[in-house]
């Protein structure tokens, strides 16, 4: 699957990289060195490095030989930051969603989205006040003392220093506020593989934001269904889903003010009962994601703006 989404990609490569000054890392090695550095658990792209010194494995699938050196972790970074802002880890995930298409693995009427919290990577002592002046020369500069106890903080007088785009967030009451990401996840209700994802700042409504963007791009003009938890019940976004031609086969939460935005013309038909079943699937994405992708904590910094991509109509078109 790796080889004949990264052939059908072999134009873009050739689009991005220069044919004169220094050579670069070929795309193709870098994009497997990067998947085998999710699929296997690497903490960093350093120690990737050091896996492909000895790792036969390893070096069979990116296609280093035996006696050929591993490139420096830094090239190695610099690299692939060409690589995203060309849009190819994008593109190479399109690829691999195009053979499951093709293979019949995927349902194009019935689908279910959910978010959760990627912590930032900036520590609690990064996230200050914005208009703090001269502050007093710390103790260490290297690991500072930070006293924040008692201090009220919020993301609209606070920032990180170090990671301007994380905000200070938490998934309910009952947990620890952190500064970190919403990331989002469309799946499929058949196989429950992804099809889309989105990653927005915590903000108090990215996850419904994330619904309406991710639900816009669904391909086709024929009415789909949307499940999703009781955190989606709201009457703006299940308005605004029927807008774009989707049914929302949202959680009902009884127990807000004013009640539940979903009646018996959702809840009364079988295929209701059937996506709250399936959206369950979702959380099995989050859980290998933050176990076996290490991506419980993200190892970047900042939000790359998305691209213009295409969007749903209300009468279900492509742009």
């Amino acid at each position: 699957m790796t080889d004949r989404a990264l052939k059908d990609l072999s134009r873009k490569f050739n689009a991005i990289y220069a044919t004169t000054g220094r050579p670069s890392i070929p795309p193709e090695k870098l994009l497997r060195a990067l998947l085998l550095q999710v699929l296997y658990t690497v903490r960093s792209e350093r120690l990737l490095m050091e896996q492909l010194e000895y790792n036969l494995l390893f070096r069979w699938f990116v296609g280093l030989n035996m006696d050929e050196p591993v490139w420096v972790p830094t090239v190695f970074s610099k690299n692939r930051d060409r690589l995203l802002d060309g849009d190819i880890a994008e593109k190479f995930f399109h690829g691999v969603l195009k053979q499951a298409r093709e293979a019949d693995l995927l349902s194009d009427e019935h689908f279910s989205v959910d978010g959760t919290l990627m912590e930032a990577w900036a520590s609690q002592k990064s996230f200050q006040r914005k208009d703090a002046g001269g502050a007093p020369t710390p103790d260490d500069p290297g690991n500072p003392t930070v006293n924040f106890h008692g201090e009220k903080r919020s993301n609209a007088t606070h920032e990180s220093k170090t990671d301007p785009d994380a905000r200070l967030a938490r998934k309910s009451g009952g947990h620890e506020a952190k500064l970190a990401y919403t990331g989002n996840v469309l799946i499929e209700n058949r196989n429950g593989l992804v099809v889309d994802t989105e990653l927005l700042l915590s903000n108090g409504t990215a996850e419904r934001d994330a619904a309406m963007l991710m639900a816009e791009r669904i391909e086709g003009a024929e009415r789909v269904t949307l499940a999703a938890d009781k955190g989606y019940d709201t009457k703006e976004l299940v308005q605004e889903m029927r807008h774009m031609n989707v049914t929302p086969h949202v959680a009902q939460n009884t127990g807000r003010r004013g009640g539940s935005a979903i009646d018996g013309r959702t809840t009364r038909h079988a295929g209701y009962r059937i996506s709250q079943q399936k959206r369950k699937r979702i959380e099995e994405v989050f859980g290998w994601l933050k176990t076996v992708g290490a991506l419980r904590k993200t190892r970047h910094r900042r939000r790359r703006p998305p691209a213009n991509g295409p969007r749903r109509h209300a009468a279900g078109h492509a742009a």
